[in-house]
């Protein structure tokens, strides 16, 4: 008779759980999204995100701050801005809102400050480039990408993060950062970023849905695996810094085929999607406030070393 494994001594008390845990959530690997927009007076709750919110460039410093206070190590932005045109010219603009908003938090805080760079929020369209006969047109976006991470990286910047899928993004935007003298300036690149049905609420906070068509033609197609790891080999390729995948708890697979076949850092975006499914679930008792955690973990334990979540906040809130 063979002789009982007694792998149950491992597991008898949460002391020992603990001792023996594989893998653990920390807050320096935790980024939380934040939403900045022009012409508000106060902060305004998302309907689709509840717990997010637009802050206003007025109350950013004080939000900020609380972040740091509780052990926020990293945020990424997002603007509303109030003008939007064919050129997403506002996400240029030395003046603009994520401009202003990078000011304060590297003014006020130690915070990495990341910043999204797209054209979505920006153009009139709802699209993340530049339209040319109805089409979105590759090369003509890489301009306005260029002159928007210059922008970030006058205001201060830490990290750019291109997530417009556009072909050769990357080394465009490597290329005016180096030139412009800003080679410290990291890159977190949208690597796999799939046209997912999971961004729903997102589009509502940052008013970035398409008006016209969708960006079926530049994001990922869902059913495609090996198509998703060679964009990633192609980012890495043109310099990206950080590489990640979005959606990331759908995506499970795609972060540990990453995970194994590449070695800078890998970061994975929990999106709004899946913020509001498990918040709407714990909200309703159907599952527990555990699932949280067990949410997050499961992206760590894939592989990724960095999530972007928007229960960064909650969670630290929380440990304290």
């Amino acid at each position: 008779m063979f002789p009982i494994i007694r792998m149950r001594r491992y597991r008898k008390d949460q002391n020992f759980r603990d001792l023996f845990s594989e893998t653990s959530i920390r807050p320096e690997k935790l980024v939380m999204p934040i939403f900045v927009e022009e012409g508000i007076s106060k902060p305004v709750e998302i309907s689709s995100m509840p717990g997010i919110l637009r802050y206003p460039l007025g109350d950013l410093k004080a939000y900020v701050k609380h972040l740091e206070d509780i052990g926020v190590k990293s945020v990424l932005l997002f603007g509303v801005p109030s003008h939007k045109d064919s050129m997403g010219s506002a996400a240029y603009d030395k003046n603009g809102v994520i401009q202003k908003a990078i000011s304060v938090i590297k003014d006020n805080t130690n915070i990495i400050t990341i910043a999204d760079l797209c054209l979505c929020e920006y153009t009139d369209t709802g699209q993340c480039g530049l339209l040319k006969d109805g089409y979105v047109d590759n090369d003509s976006t890489l301009e306005v990408y260029r002159k928007i991470a210059k922008s970030y990286a006058e205001a201060g910047v830490d990290i750019v993060a291109p997530s417009g899928m556009m072909d050769g993004q990357v080394s465009a935007i490597r290329d005016e950062l180096d030139n412009d003298g800003f080679e410290n300036v990291m890159i977190m690149a949208y690597s796999s970023k799939f046209s997912s049905n999971l961004y729903g609420p997102f589009r509502e906070a940052a008013e970035s849905a398409p008006k016209v068509g969708d960006r079926k033609s530049y994001q990922m197609d869902y059913r495609n695996q090996r198509e998703a790891l060679r964009e990633i080999d192609l980012d890495v390729y043109e310099g990206a810094d950080i590489i990640m995948v979005k959606p990331a708890i759908f995506y499970l697979d795609i972060i540990a085929k990453a995970r194994e076949r590449f070695d800078l850092p890998l970061a994975a975006y929990s999106v709004s999607g899946e913020y509001n499914m498990i918040y709407n679930a714990v909200k309703n008792g159907y599952l527990s406030e555990d699932a949280i955690r067990e949410s997050l973990v499961s992206i760590f334990r894939a592989g990724a070393d960095i999530v972007i979540t928007y229960f960064t906040e909650q969670i630290l809130t929380n440990s304290k």
